[in-house]
């Protein structure tokens, strides 16, 4: 009999994610249930709803991206 594979969905994952990255991973998620995919409008909602960046300053495209690959890193 074949086994069925499946995906388990945090497979990769090493441990449980903090609030931030929580939080984080909301904002995000809200700005694309929004329609908003462009980084300039993801940014301007994450510091809309006052979603903690490194270091408390606001979220820049720039910021974004060096957070996201010390994040994936």
């Amino acid at each position: 009999m074949e086994q069925q594979q499946y995906l388990n969905a945090h497979q990769t994952r090493d441990r449980e994610p903090t609030d931030y990255e929580n939080l984080l991973g909301d904002g995000i998620e809200k700005a694309y249930a929004a329609g908003i995919h462009d980084l300039p409008g993801i940014c301007a909602l994450l510091n809309e709803d006052c979603v903690p960046s490194p270091g408390g300053k606001p979220w820049t495209p720039e910021l974004f991206q060096q957070e996201m690959k010390r994040l994936g890193a």
